[in-house]
């Protein structure tokens, strides 16, 4: 009788914890698909971080998106925002291209937009 009652308890304190880790959670992460001002905030928010870390020039960090699109890249879309930088002399360094998931959430940056 006991060692009834105590699985039943066990089995009712799972019960318990996957209802609470159901809908309602919170991982942190966007639950759907931001929008175009969005996207573009959060990559002028990176583009700002990148250059505090010094990882790209210091003169990033003032420059507003140029462009905000949806592309696909291995069969997932994702955001691509670009920023062009007139201060950087050379070419190949001159236009950066931040992606991001629809969500919102950072995946990388480099000069080549691929």
């Amino acid at each position: 009788m006991r060692l009834t009652t105590l699985f039943f308890g066990l089995l009712l304190s799972f019960a318990t914890f996957s209802t609470l880790a159901g809908s309602g959670h919170d991982h942190g992460h966007a639950h759907g698909p931001v929008d175009q001002e969005t996207a573009k905030a959060k990559a002028t928010a990176v583009v700002v971080e990148l250059a505090k870390r010094e990882k790209i020039d210091a003169s990033w960090g003032s420059i507003s998106a140029s462009s905000v699109e949806q592309k696909v890249f291995k069969s997932s879309p994702e955001w691509v925002v670009v920023f062009v930088n007139d201060e950087i002399s050379d070419p190949a360094g001159k236009t950066l291209y931040v992606f991001l998931t629809l969500g919102g959430d950072y995946i990388a940056a480099n000069y080549t937009g691929e």
